[in-house]
């Protein structure tokens, strides 16, 4: 009798999904992945509208404040400037709404205070937007209103002891400004929010918790009465 010896060689053992199982965890993931790029390859970017800030600050209130309060803290369409449609560089936009820019300027001689301030996310952001209004600023005098390597009592100095036309800067360091009385807004005539631009996350200044509260407080702070009054318009670039 010839013996035939089979040697058993270990195998692994693995643990099949069943096949809708598999489909939807695959479904959940991508499901998880959706993000604003996502949102934005399937249709094209919207250029803000003032609906889309009245519709923000009455979410923002409705909960917060009495039917009274509500009433005073709404703007009216106009309140608004006409808003950037997406095709207009900043220079471009600010020679649109503001075509009297030039005897403005000159005649703006209050200090603590700006004709236009304009809001945006961040102090990078800031730079740039001061950087693309070369063609419109002319000779005016523009000042740096964000708190990244600035300290808040050297721009209450340079506000006090000068003359300047325009100030761009974040919600939160223009607020404190103002409460703490180094900035007046009784000369501005004109606010413009950095609506539309989107940061290396694909997020609009409204899309960022810490700037959307800022912004919403600063507008509650005087801006709003101010812009129910008439004196100062608001613009969505």
């Amino acid at each position: 009798l010839s013996l035939f010896l089979y040697v058993v060689q270990p195998t692994e053992c693995f643990l099949t999904q069943p096949e809708e199982e598999q489909e939807s965890t695959a479904k959940a993931k991508k499901r998880k992945k959706k993000k604003i790029s996502d949102i934005l390859e399937k249709s094209a970017p919207k250029p803000g509208v003032p609906k889309d800030l009245q519709d923000l600050l009455s979410q923002h209130f409705d909960a917060r404040r009495s039917v009274i309060e509500i009433e005073e803290l709404k703007l009216p369409d106009s309140c608004f400037l006409p808003a950037n449609d997406l095709t207009h560089s900043f220079s471009s936009y600010l020679k649109e709404i503001c075509p009297k820019w030039a005897k403005l300027r000159k005649n703006h001689k209050e200090t603590k205070s700006v004709v236009i301030l304009v809001i945006c996310s961040s102090a990078l952001r800031s730079l740039e937007l001061i950087k693309s209004m070369t063609a419109f600023k002319g000779d005016c005098r523009v000042l740096k209103l964000f708190a990244k390597h600035i300290k808040i009592k050297e721009q209450m100095t340079m506000l006090e002891k000068g003359i300047f036309h325009i100030g761009v800067g974040t919600p939160g360091r223009i607020k404190a400004l103002v409460e703490q009385d180094g900035l007046c807004l009784n000369s501005t005539k004109y606010m413009i929010l950095d609506w539309n631009w989107r940061d290396q996350k694909l997020r609009r200044m409204m899309d960022i918790p810490e700037i959307k509260k800022e912004t919403i407080d600063l507008l509650e702070l005087r801006i709003i009465k101010l812009c129910r009054e008439g004196s100062v318009k608001l613009g969505l670039f």
